[in-house]
């Protein structure tokens, strides 16, 4: 079985940019080739074309293409006919594709494709109440209908797509996944009172109520202090610096007790959470987050968000909290909490590394798209 996953974005030093998807990617690729599965990850929309291999996976890089008129379509055919010929070139099996903006719209394989919902662009505008693209929208729904099979990274993703996309196809679930071995506890005891936010500074992930639950935080500890960390994007609405935003709606208080530390790799990333008393993770929109189980692999308290996809990754009480992120005392409540009584804190903190462990690692998920893939291919022969 030769499976090959077609992405604009990965964890690599030749791409140009990656976020959760990329990392998804990353770990259930490797993950695959220690189970003696061939893997091949094509990249598009980047700088140059090049091939190479490492660490036993194929790598091809194809460069963004402009056109003067059409490109939207013209660039797909062009990335259809670059990756037929991989395909035929290298014996692959199964393309997967990522559901974001439809890019596998208006193309054929002969192989099978497989779509794994992360979160369209028509997903998260429903969830942020935006209005979308209305070639986004086609573009998705397309792509998704044309699809061989259908993965889900959640229930309450496929669910909300389809609904979203006004489509009837069924789609397995099978979550995204982080090596455990990566993400260990740190048992030198964490700064007191030090609060992490780690992802990117978008309204979205509950970033701007994190500066009216910290002014709550401040009222009742005068030593807590808030961390964050992440790339700053322009708001969509305000069109200014999420960054600046947050920090206009910060109390005198809790702007003294406030650093911002800017964007990190993962390993400087990981040096934060060890660090930190309890992290916080108060997004409106996600798919299922990689933050989420970094965290929870690495055995912090965690207050999250209570939204849709939470409780498939969650357990309010036992892993953490969740909490609607605009009610901002509530979840003040729950930080100050973990914070007063670090035996609980760290009961909770096992408890969320050994849901990781169970549900998320890759030793458990990669069996499961194994399966999901040899299933794919033998329907496909019937």
């Amino acid at each position: 079985m030769h499976i090959a996953y077609l992405t604009p974005e990965y964890p690599h030093v030749l791409c140009s940019t990656s976020g959760g998807l990329g990392t998804s990617i990353k770990n259930m690729a490797e993950a695959l080739v220690s189970k003696g599965v061939r893997v091949s990850v094509i990249l598009y929309g980047q700088a140059q074309d090049k091939n190479l291999e490492e660490n036993g996976i194929q790598f091809y890089f194809i460069r963004q293409k402009n056109y003067s008129i059409g490109g939207w379509y013209l660039y797909r055919k062009y990335l259809e006919k670059q990756v037929s010929e991989i395909i035929l070139d290298k014996n692959i099996s199964l393309i997967e594709a990522p559901d974001w903006t439809g890019i596998t719209a208006f193309m054929k394989f002969n192989v099978p494709l497989v779509i794994r919902m992360n979160g369209t662009d028509a997903y998260f505008c429903a969830l942020e109440n935006r209005k979308q693209k209305i070639k986004n929208r086609l573009f998705e729904r397309q792509a998704i209908h044309d699809a061989d099979s259908i993965i889900s990274v959640s229930d309450f993703t496929g669910r909300k797509t389809l609904e979203v996309l006004n489509l009837n196809r069924n789609y397995e679930v099978i979550p995204n996944s982080i090596s455990v071995k990566n993400f260990m506890p740190y048992y030198n005891n964490p700064k007191s009172n030090r609060i992490l936010y780690f992802g990117t500074l978008i309204r979205k992930k509950g970033v701007l109520e994190l500066a009216s639950i910290f002014n709550e935080v401040v009222k009742q500890n005068k030593e807590a202090k808030l961390i964050l960390a992440g790339r700053d994007v322009v708001d969509i609405f305000e069109q200014v610096s999420t960054l600046e935003l947050f920090k206009n709606k910060l109390s005198t208080e809790a702007a003294k007790n406030f650093e911002y530390i800017g964007s990190m790799n993962y390993s400087m990333i990981k040096r934060e959470i060890e660090k930190a008393n309890l992290v916080v993770l108060p997004s409106f929109a996600e798919a299922l987050p990689m933050t989420w189980l970094e965290a929870m692999a690495m055995e912090k308290a965690l207050v999250t968000s209570n939204i849709g996809w939470a409780p498939e990754v969650m357990i309010n009480g036992v892993t953490g909290f969740t909490v609607n992120p605009k009610n901002h005392i509530a979840y003040a409540e729950r930080i100050l909490y973990l914070m007063e009584n670090l035996k609980t804190a760290s009961k909770m903190g096992k408890a969320a590394r050994k849901e990781v462990e169970n549900k998320f690692s890759t030793r458990v998920v990669v069996e499961q798209n194994i399966a999901f893939y040899q299933q794919v291919l033998e329907n496909r022969f019937k």
